[in-house]
């Protein structure tokens, strides 16, 4: 080896410090340039975790309300009970009203309507009422089988038409005094139109919308 060679500083063959006693110098590819360092994945005293869940997310909770909810619905009881009203004025109109009478409710309400212009005075208007009635208390059945919020409004008019249903039967039952004797099975089929359009109509005004909670 020559001379040169030997006095060369800084070589791996001859002194282990760089120029002028400083760092040594290094050959070849370093280890701690490529090796990730322990301390970036999550070791004590390094950085961020590789491999962490998120710190926010963007999903979005469902809003929930106890808040009542209005739900159409049909109301069929008190349908039913409406519809039955109707059936029995219809039944009363094939059945004798009055003992001793072949005059059935269809006779009567006939009288009714060839001398409508003195129905105050024949007392004719009672069976026309009844039986009338009885034909809007039906169709209010069929109506309140539509499903909607509410049937208060169709309550209150079933109500309005029970009330001269009911005036035609107690006007003629106080003029008999109150004897049930008078009176035949058609009388008491137009009494059942009175109690079920009573029932039918509370049923529907007292009945509020359903409600349910989501």
């Amino acid at each position: 080896m020559s001379e040169r060679e030997d006095s060369t500083p800084g070589t791996a063959t001859g002194h282990p410090h760089g120029p002028e006693g400083g760092t040594p110098v290094q050959h070849g590819p370093s280890v701690g340039a490529v090796a990730p360092s322990a301390t970036s994945y999550g070791t004590p005293g390094g950085g961020r975790p590789a491999y962490t869940a998120p710190e926010h997310t963007d999903t979005t909770a469902p809003q929930y309300s106890d808040r009542p909810v209005a739900v159409r619905r049909p109301d069929l009881l008190s349908a039913l009970l409406l519809v039955l009203a109707g059936v029995a004025a219809a039944i009363s109109l094939v059945l004798p009203w009055v003992r001793g009478s072949s005059a059935t409710g269809l006779d009567l309400v006939r009288k009714g309507f060839s001398s409508f212009g003195h129905l105050a005075g024949t007392g004719l208007w009672q069976p026309l009422v009844i039986v009338l009635g009885g034909g809007v208390l039906f169709v209010l059945g069929l109506l309140v089988v539509v499903p909607a919020r509410s049937h208060r409004f169709l309550g209150a008019v079933a109500l309005v038409v029970t009330a001269f249903v009911a005036a035609g039967l107690l006007v003629p039952f106080a003029d008999a005094h109150w004897r049930t004797r008078f009176f035949d099975l058609g009388f008491w089929f137009a009494g059942a139109v009175a109690v079920l359009g009573l029932l039918g109509g509370l049923k529907a005004l007292l009945t509020g919308g359903w409600h349910r909670r989501r």
